[in-house]
């Protein structure tokens, strides 16, 4: 558990109950990377079907795009996870957590096997909800187990396979499915989805967990507030603002990427072909590259390198919005971005793991990747301003500036107050390839 002698809460915060740190889950290095890799994978299979194959089919049966439209409505889940991550913590077993939910989520598509897509919208849009619900709890459940099963050798390699793991869930649910649905019919593709979460649910029966050490009741003030204690924590607040100055440069550019190549005069299909598949392809070496860059060189120096070098990758992008280098440049700006990026988010994510206090990894862990999805929507907006004002160039200067400080501002910070003794231990640690205990 976190040592930070000035995390004190305010007064007017609930207290949490008092705990004994968690025994560690000592678990063999096999299994670890199975539970990652299915848990992510199953996370990242029905999000892809929902948000990228659902809307064609819907369009493909006839409804209106404002009726598709309201599917964006259903994701609130994933906003709003961290209102209950503090109950996920503290009530019942993550194994226990884990079947149930993945178990609802077999049922769940087995149930839209047999429901007629033609007469039945409310019915798919409930479901959407359902499975979003479904799988924003398991990613508090999922992260909780990874901060407490990962040393702090293996978590860069840990992110590196959820990042992997989720982006080839992504594409099984919103290209496989999608092809399988073309091929077959809606009873079959939804058979398929269940079958394929139900795969995913066997690693978790092998998890064995010690028994709670902790047995006295929550207060359900608590659990009601419990994320907003955690928050204001000084080590918390000064890890919130780290990371959202890591991650604002990049946004800004992230967010303008796709309408600055509508801009450039790319076809759709251009787009698509460039964003959706190499993009995605190049995010998946990426992130099985920055996973073992982080293992081998530590917490301190991934971020530094893949920070930097991602702001160098802006420079592509500069010289794309000044009209040098043609398409050309846009497809290697797209491509190296896409490793170079991935490879920071890995490392920023490990680096999250390492902020998490084990008693509440759960919640910790959920309050700074809810301000990851903070970052993107305000840089969105800024980029937006500067460049409606000023051109994409001056957008993505700015974007490129930031990035810089903000990568400059997170190690320069954690090299003078490394936070807590998790963070210290990583920070400087390279990787080893000795066995997990």
């Amino acid at each position: 558990m976190d040592s930070d002698p000035h995390a004190q809460s305010p007064t007017s915060s609930p207290q949490p109950p008092a705990t004994q740190p968690p025994t560690a889950l000592a678990l063999s290095r096999p299994l670890k990377i199975a539970l990652l890799v299915a848990l992510y994978l199953a996370q990242g299979l029905p999000f892809g079907f929902f948000t990228l194959a659902l809307p064609v089919v819907l369009r493909e049966a006839g409804y209106s795009l404002t009726a598709i439209s309201a599917l964006s409505l259903l994701y609130l889940p994933w906003a709003l996870k961290f209102l209950w991550a503090p109950l996920v913590d503290r009530i019942g077993g993550r194994k226990q957590w884990l079947l149930t939910l993945q178990l609802a989520g077999v049922v769940a598509a087995a149930v839209l096997s047999q429901v007629d897509l033609s007469s039945h919208l409310s019915i798919v849009l409930a479901a959407a909800f359902v499975f979003n619900l479904i799988a924003a709890t398991q990613d508090v459940v999922t992260d909780g187990l990874a901060v407490r099963m990962l040393d702090s050798r293996e978590r860069g390699l840990g992110n590196g396979i959820q990042v992997g793991a989720y982006r080839i869930g992504m594409i099984l649910g919103g290209g496989f499915l999608l092809w399988l649905f073309a091929k077959t019919n809606w009873s079959v593709m939804f058979a398929s989805m269940a079958v394929l979460l139900a795969l995913c649910a066997v690693p978790v029966l092998a998890l064995k967990e010690p028994a709670r050490t902790n047995t006295e009741p929550v207060a359900a003030a608590y659990l009601a507030m419990g994320w907003l204690h955690r928050l204001l924590t000084p080590s918390m607040l000064l890890v919130a603002g780290l990371i959202f100055c890591y991650r604002f440069g990049d946004q800004m550019i992230s967010t303008l990427w796709g309408p600055f190549l509508s801009d450039f005069g790319l076809s759709k299909e251009t787009i698509a072909w460039m964003k959706g598949t190499v993009g995605s392809a190049a995010s998946l070496v990426g992130a099985f590259v920055g996973g073992w860059f982080t293992f081998l060189v530590g917490r301190r120096q991934a971020l530094l390198a893949s920070g930097l070098g991602q702001a160098a990758c802006f420079v592509l992008f500069i010289l794309a919005a000044a009209r040098i280098g043609g398409v050309p440049l846009l497809w290697w700006a797209t491509v190296l971005e896409g490793i170079v990026g991935t490879m920071a988010t890995v490392a920023l994510f490990a680096f999250m793991m390492d902020a998490s206090d084990p008693v509440h990894a759960g919640t910790d862990y959920t309050l700074l990747a809810s301000i990851v999805v903070l970052v993107g929507g305000a840089a969105n907006v800024v980029a937006a301003l500067i460049a409606d004002a000023y051109g994409y160039v001056s957008a993505f200067s700015a974007g490129t500036i930031l990035a810089i400080v903000g990568c400059l501002a997170l190690v320069l910070t954690v090299d003078r107050y490394p936070l807590s003794e998790r963070i210290a231990l990583a920070w400087r640690r390279p990787g080893s390839l000795s066995p997990s205990r």
